[in-house]
């Protein structure tokens, strides 16, 4: 199921709006799935700015290691202290819990022009 009320990238991250202009950003239950169980997290620290495509992070799985992209160019606020310690939230509840970063972001309209859920399940479909 894909959640209605966000936006996507074609590198299956998420967006969901969190008030004041800043968005929290985790990854999709299809790149999750696709990961299989997420043993560690690297993400970055509050404060520091990203330009959208620019990797912000890394997950490792007991499969592989991937980057996390940021979706728009923002400056971080916050990172999700419960992956530090639990980074399989981001397979048991990756649109809740297994947040990972938020993001104050630059221009609104580029969240705009993300994927909305239709033209993201279209995406993961193939």
């Amino acid at each position: 199921m894909i959640p209605e009320d966000l936006r996507y990238t074609a590198e299956h991250e998420w967006l969901a709006p969190s008030g004041d202009g800043t968005f929290k950003v985790g990854i999709t239950h299809f790149a999750q799935d696709s990961l299989g169980d997420i043993v560690f997290v690297q993400l970055p620290s509050a404060g520091e700015t990203f330009e959208a495509g620019a990797a912000l992070g890394e997950v490792e799985s007991t499969k592989s290691v991937s980057e996390i992209y940021a979706p728009v160019t923002g400056e971080i606020v916050a990172v999700n202290p419960a992956l530090e310690g639990a980074p399989e939230l981001i397979n048991s509840d990756p649109y809740g819990e297994g947040w990972l970063v938020e993001l104050k972001v630059a221009d609104a309209a580029a969240v705009e022009a993300l994927l909305d859920a239709k033209a993201y399940g279209e995406l993961t479909a193939g």
